[in-house]
């Protein structure tokens, strides 16, 4: 039933019973073709009360954050703790290629929906479990909100970024950790996948998300054997980076020896031009610069000439200076400024997606590449609570419209 038929994935169907931790992975096997059948408790799913809604107004139907994590997905709603909604599960998993669940190690042993329990259900099935530490091991157990994952998983991130006067932080508001789980999931599905068109086994995909982000922050101490500390560089000296300007803020930072040709010379240049360096800044000599021999004092005297640069040009005049006098400098986009640019537009990133619900379409982020032949596209927005119950219970599953009144009355599906 997936309305992306030229997709990668589209001869294949995905249960996906997954809370906030796995919801990524279902979205981008969706988008890749998958049929996804998202699994919602009868009332619907808990991620459904997860801010911001659309036009703020608070609504279950109207998450945003919702909408952004279950696209290309159908949806259902089963209570798959009861034994008339266990049986039934039990059936689409007959029909399936997948199972994504993001519950605590043990709860679908318990429910009797174990990997070894639907191995013998659906010998071809994969089962894609995403946890905060996984299935084995002394944390199996313990809670993983996304601070907890970003502390112990990422947590060189957290311990290097910014001054050591402040406690750490993390990229907030949604949580960025379980992205990288479900992205990882995804990875781990396919991989399954491929052992199964060789040998004809399904198996079982231990995702951890602690694991997913640990590997993120060790290359410094493989390269170079040193742990990053809060505050701590290189140099000795504290050096800009990152530099307020008219309309926002660019990258950029004073470089000595070759690399002056690309970063120092041509900006001092231009400032130059503009009547904003002064004599000794124009004359600095670049090729005998080096942030381990100078002083505070240089660079400081160097930067409040530039800052006062900056702040006299916008991010997109700063670019296109860059480019006509070939320096390494870049804006830092805001969200307006993605929404607006010109080379996601001539790529067709953005998606307007229908919305018939609510009497208009959304623009949402688009796929990741172009596939030319299998491409990756949102086929449909997420799915209302229970919206395709009978699509799939009567047309699929053969159940009578009488007997589904009756489980819907049940508070079964």
């Amino acid at each position: 039933m997936t309305e992306n038929e030229d997709g990668m994935l589209s001869p294949y169907r995905v249960l996906d019973l997954t809370d906030e931790k796995g919801l990524f992975c279902g979205k981008l096997l969706g988008d890749m073709g998958a049929d996804v059948i998202k699994i919602e408790k009868p009332g619907g799913d808990s991620a459904r009360n997860i801010g911001p809604y659309y036009h703020d107004e608070v609504d279950p139907e109207k998450s945003l954050y919702w909408f952004a994590l279950n696209t290309s997905k159908r949806g259902i709603t089963l209570d798959i703790e009861k034994p008339e909604g266990l049986e039934i599960f039990k059936k689409l998993v007959k029909t399936a290629d997948f199972v994504l669940e993001s519950f605590p190690p043990g709860y679908m042993d318990k429910l009797g929906l174990g990997y070894s329990d639907l191995e013998k259900l659906n010998p071809g099935v994969i089962m894609v479990s995403i946890t905060p530490f996984g299935q084995t091991g002394p944390r199996k157990d313990f809670k993983g909100p996304d601070l907890v994952m970003w502390a112990l998983g990422a947590g060189p991130f957290m311990r290097s970024f910014d001054s050591p006067d402040r406690p750490p932080f993390r990229i907030s508001h949604h949580p960025q950790t379980y992205m990288h789980g479900g992205a990882e999931a995804v990875v781990g599905a396919m991989v399954a996948l491929y052992h199964r068109g060789t040998t004809g086994e399904g198996q079982h995909v231990d995702v951890s998300i602690q694991e997913c982000v640990n590997w993120h922050p060790t290359g410094d101490w493989d390269l170079n054997k040193r742990v990053q500390k809060r505050g701590a560089t290189l140099i000795p000296v504290r050096v800009t980076h990152i530099w307020p300007c008219k309309d926002g803020y660019v990258m950029w930072r004073y470089t000595g020896g070759p690399m002056a040709k690309r970063h120092s010379i041509p900006l001092v240049n231009w400032m130059v031009e503009e009547g904003m360096a002064d004599d000794w800044l124009k004359n600095f000599d670049w090729e005998k610069f080096s942030h381990y021999k100078t002083t505070q004092e240089i660079i400081d005297r160097m930067e409040e000439q530039t800052v006062n640069f900056f702040m006299t040009h916008t991010k997109a005049e700063l670019m296109a200076g860059a480019i006509k006098y070939r320096i390494m400098l870049y804006p830092i986009s805001s969200t307006v400024d993605l929404f607006e640019s010109p080379q996601l537009a001539a790529r067709g990133f953005w998606t307007d997606v229908e919305h018939p619900e609510l009497g208009t379409t959304i623009r949402y982020p688009g796929s990741w590449g172009k596939n030319s032949e299998t491409p990756a596209v949102i086929s449909r927005r997420a799915p209302l609570i229970g919206e395709h119950n009978q699509e799939i219970y009567e047309k699929e599953l053969g159940i009578s419209g009488e007997s589904l009144q009756k489980l819907t009355q049940d508070g079964i599906i």
